[in-house]
């Protein structure tokens, strides 16, 4: 079994190779990226559909466009869209995690 090291090897022609778990981690950070995009597109989407269903109901005085503009600004700086940013850090510890338990503990 291949263990991960952070040691650079020289291939048959000198040049240095990418550390494995250098390449794991880009290699994650890219598919999280993709991740994060989709969900955070998603979950805009889902509140722009319950403000626009919030102010068909009625009761709402401003013009709509107006009222879904305010909200999603209000959206932005909400902890919904900060905890998003976990798809970041619980696959990235958890893997950090695995990583040193099987090489080192």
């Amino acid at each position: 079994m291949e263990t991960l090291t952070l040691n650079m090897k020289l291939d048959h022609m000198g040049e240095t190779k990418m550390p494995t778990l250098v390449r794991i981690m880009l290699l994650a950070f890219g598919v999280l990226t993709v991740i994060y995009v989709c969900l955070s597109l998603y979950s805009r989407a889902v509140r722009r559909d319950k403000l626009a269903e919030e102010w068909d109901a009625g009761g709402i005085s401003v013009p709509r466009e107006t009222f879904i503009s305010d909200g999603l600004k209000d959206y932005d700086g909400s902890l919904r869209r900060k905890l998003i940013l976990g798809v970041y850090v619980v696959p990235m510890v958890l893997m950090c995690t695995l990583i040193y338990v099987v090489n080192f503990a």
